[in-house]
């Protein structure tokens, strides 16, 4: 609801596709900057702790939203300043969530579906939220849902606070950040299987995930709609993306992900490149639903082959740079986006942006088999292969301990 509410109140005050990607940049390029770096200290603080509060600071945030636009004292640039302070907290929060996923499974081998749950919550928010923001806005306007998120958080922090984790693990002696900046950069770049994976969804996160910026523009100048038309085009796309996430929640391996990436890419380009080519409300609903399944499929197939190749004490520095390849790189495609969009169109830029996601499909695609030769032993060690894990099954039948 916030981020709807965000993107109609800019395009309201400003009617102006550049600050759109103004705004949009100042929210996530905190993450570019940080992440890296953010990644160390999640890497030794404790990330529930951390969790709790980011948590807290994103609700204060919210309730700062709220009381400037309810008092109809809000400009872009107060609204700007305040999208800078949470994407500086998103910095840690996103790093945080993705590592502490782990400390809250006992098998490992429940990782991928519990990422897979955790996608299908947040898609069922991505589902509701928009469509009731647009009533929202259109009844009693964008402060509303600043107030409601705000609210939210309160429950969110009592969640957390309830539950019952290790606090004890330990971390390892610290040593200088730069240095282990050094190490998680290395471990990165020398792995080539984590390297290609983050590359394509660095990519894709480029060039385009933006395309939610210039929705308040497709669904107003191309489609002749209002805030309703937006709240539902957002509320397609979320539909795709629950599907999307109750597909790898269903899913007995992760085996198979790597071509997921790959068809998931195609996908959302291809969906991109029809809905810049559509005048037609019902077709871009149906090309949101595409581009959601897309671009969640990605998301979460990336995230979960990461998160089972990855070594515990370099969880958070890696998934630090995830959250890079997510978040940090977005705002400079938003910012892009809304340039292009200012010149050529929105309905041009979605289209260039459909070819080149299309492009590293295709680029991926030629990478698998080598990188299925990397992963192939670290699922085998974990036992994660078919035939490996038919074999373990068949050892515990006869009550044979398999072999360490």
């Amino acid at each position: 609801m916030t981020r709807i509410a965000t993107s109609w109140l800019v395009y309201r005050l400003t009617d102006s596709a550049l600050l759109l990607g103004l705004v949009s940049f100042a929210g996530q390029i905190p993450a570019f900057f940080l992440a890296p770096i953010a990644g160390v200290w999640i890497d030794r603080w404790n990330r529930h702790r951390t969790l709790v509060w980011t948590q807290a600071l994103s609700m204060i945030q919210s309730f700062a939203l709220a009381a400037l636009a309810l008092t109809h004292v809000i400009n872009v640039w107060s609204l700007t300043a305040l999208v800078l302070m949470q994407g500086l907290i998103n910095a840690f929060d996103m790093p945080a969530r993705q590592a502490f996923v782990v400390e809250m499974i006992a098998d490992r081998a429940d990782l991928g579906n519990a990422i897979a749950l955790n996608s299908s919550m947040v898609n069922g928010a991505r589902l509701l939220g928009p469509a009731i923001g647009g009533l929202v806005i259109a009844a009693v306007g964008e402060g509303w849902c600043f107030l409601i998120d705000g609210i939210s958080y309160i429950a969110v922090i009592i969640s957390l606070l309830m539950m019952s984790v290790d606090r004890s693990a330990s971390r390892g002696p610290a040593r200088p950040v730069w240095n282990e900046l050094a190490e998680g950069w290395k471990y990165v770049v020398e792995s080539d299987a984590i390297r290609s994976i983050l590359v394509q969804l660095a990519l894709v996160s480029l060039i385009g995930m933006p395309y939610t910026v210039l929705m308040p523009i497709i669904a107003g100048t191309v489609l002749q709609g209002g805030a309703h038309t937006l709240g539902f085009l957002m509320g397609a796309s979320g539909v795709g993306a629950l599907i999307s996430a109750i597909t790898l929640a269903l899913r007995r391996t992760v085996v198979g992900l790597g071509r997921m990436i790959a068809i998931s890419s195609a996908m959302f380009g291809a969906g991109l490149i029809v809905l810049g080519l559509s005048r037609v409300f019902w077709i871009s609903m149906a090309m949101m639903l595409f581009t959601g399944f897309g671009m969640m499929q990605q998301l979460a197939a990336s995230n979960t082959i990461l998160q089972t190749i990855i070594t515990d004490d370099k969880r958070g520095r890696v998934m630090s740079f995830y959250t890079l390849a997510v978040l940090g790189v977005t705002p400079i495609g938003s910012l892009l986006a809304g340039t292009l969009a200012a010149r050529f169109g929105a309905p041009t830029t979605l289209i260039v942006g459909g070819v080149c996601c299309l492009a590293g499909a295709g680029w991926f695609a030629r990478k698998l088999p080598a990188l299925r030769v990397l992963i192939g032993p670290i699922y085998r060690r974990l036992g994660i292969l078919p035939e490996v894990a038919a074999g373990l099954e068949s050892a515990a039948a006869l009550e044979i301990p398999p072999e360490r």
